[in-house]
């Protein structure tokens, strides 16, 4: 559910209700308390909730809009416990509702998201970060940096490494045709060397590198490659920094874009927007992603499972240790 003081239960609540015919498929893990006292301020069938299975993660009284250390502490530990169940087999895959980079620091988290978190829980060195609405996929090839440091990053070994991490999540999602374009840095691709020289000695290079290992083609202007890929010339899409390739995703649809992380031992999914504390508590948050995360996580999370274990070990560089858990209703 995570963060108890925004609006993950609140979303998870809506969703859960509109997902009912699904409910026996899911496991609800956060403040039980919470999540209850948000579907009976919703007016939502709590019928629903008695059929729930749940995993209560206990804590003293929540204040909603607020991030605290007792809201990170319920959101770290909430993570913790569906990761157990979901290494140990309990589970298949998770679906995360937003946290709070600030609550986590509070409760002295050394993590600053999930992605994070979840790689070090799970020992993966290649985890990747992925946006797919509709027919449109975008890898991160970098993510959470200011923008003149991401700039700086972009080199021929991490062009070549996330082709490798798109093709890689392409085939654990069982994605057929892996064919994957690269985003330019500069408007226009760089215009030939007038608008910047990244594209020609950088990005071009290790793309034609790439491509006698992968079906990948690129750079090409950022204006114009996320639309194409949505209508399905490309199967992913590599995205230089963050706004580039938040910015197509969530124009195409704000409220339907789904996160992920392939390369780890499970499906991961989330939605793609934070706590929004300012709004928490009132009834007017939208679940359309939080619907839209937990329908691919049930639609995919056997196929990934399966398809995981077939990876050679160092692709992702995770394992699968035995982790305790339990589950009740």
């Amino acid at each position: 559910m995570g963060d108890p003081a925004g609006i993950g239960p609140e979303i998870v609540a809506k969703a859960v209700v509109k997902l009912k015919s699904s409910a026996d498929d899911l496991v609800i893990v956060g403040n039980r308390k919470v999540f209850g006292e948000t579907m009976e301020k919703l007016g939502l069938d709590t019928n629903v909730l008695r059929n729930l299975h749940t995993v209560d993660i206990e804590s003293r009284d929540i204040e909603m809009g607020k991030p605290s250390e007792i809201s990170g502490r319920v959101a770290i530990e909430s993570i913790e416990k569906a990761v157990g169940m979901c290494l140990n087999g309990t589970v298949q895959g998770i679906c995360t509702a937003p946290i709070s980079k600030e609550a986590l620091k509070m409760a002295g988290s050394p993590y600053i998201d999930h992605t994070e978190m979840l790689g070090h829980m799970t020992s993966t060195k290649n985890a990747v970060t992925m946006f797919q609405t509709g027919k449109l996929r975008i890898v991160f090839a970098t993510k959470h940096l200011p923008l003149a440091r991401a700039i700086k990053e972009i080199n021929s070994d991490l062009i070549t490494k996330y082709i490798s991490l798109a093709d890689m999540a392409l085939k654990l999602l069982g994605i057929k045709r892996r064919k994957i374009a690269v985003a330019a840095l500069n408007p226009h691709a760089g215009e030939g060397g007038l608008l910047g020289t990244e594209e020609i000695q950088i990005i071009g290079p290790a793309v034609k590198s790439a491509s006698a290992d992968f079906d990948v083609s690129g750079p090409y202007a950022a204006d114009s490659v996320f639309y194409r890929a949505s209508l399905g010339e490309f199967d992913a899409v590599v995205s230089l920094y963050h706004d580039q390739g938040h910015i197509a995703a969530k124009m195409l649809d704000f409220h339907g874009t789904v996160s992920m992380n392939p390369g780890l031992p499970f499906l991961r999914t989330s939605v793609d927007h934070g706590t929004a504390f300012d709004i928490a508590g009132r009834g007017i948050a939208r679940e359309d992603s939080m619907v839209a995360a937990i329908r691919l996580a049930l639609e995919k999370a056997e196929v990934y499972r399966r398809n995981y274990e077939y990876l050679p070990r160092n692709v992702h560089g995770g394992s699968i240790p035995d982790t305790g858990s339990e589950c009740v209703r």
